[in-house]
């Protein structure tokens, strides 16, 4: 007898969730752009306020990896 796919089976062509349960959004410059041309203002509040995040959280890794160059220089 064949087995019923798992609830948890990933549907093709559906963004996978994020911790928040909305959509994973890449935070590089064509989103970005995308979301200002469509001038919807919460939007653009909301991506403004997850790249500077991302940015944030970018700068603190590079920091920790030139420690650990120099280290190792």
């Amino acid at each position: 007898m064949a087995k019923a796919p798992s609830k948890s089976a990933k549907k093709p062509g559906k963004k996978a969730p994020s911790k928040k349960g909305g959509p994973i959004v890449a935070l590089y410059a064509v989103p970005i752009k995308q979301c200002a041309a469509r001038g919807n203002l919460r939007e653009m509040k909301s991506m403004a306020a997850k790249a500077k995040k991302h940015v944030s959280d970018v700068q603190g890794a590079l920091a920790k990896l030139e420690q650990s160059i120099a280290k190792l220089s």
